[in-house]
């Protein structure tokens, strides 16, 4: 019984442990998209869109900025 405890306790620990780490990740890169977008709502509300876009054309996370700021230069473009 002890160890079925224990191996519930652990496996409880890593899953809440690596949903943690998913929820930072995504709010890490819904400020990276709000810092972009400075004040403006218009803007912010397209950042996020964005960001959803980019999420959806599955950019990595290390291009994820690089992808963002080219956005931002389309957006102040139009």
């Amino acid at each position: 019984m002890d160890y079925f405890i224990i191996t519930v306790v652990t496996l409880a620990g890593l899953v809440f442990h690596a949903w943690l780490f998913v929820r930072f990740r995504r709010w890490a890169d819904r400020d990276l998209a709000l810092s972009l977008a400075g004040n403006d709502p218009k803007k912010r509300e397209w950042a996020l869109q964005r960001l959803a876009a980019a999420k959806g054309a599955r950019v990595k996370r290390k291009d994820l900025q690089i992808w963002l700021e080219r956005e931002m230069g389309r957006y102040d473009a139009e």
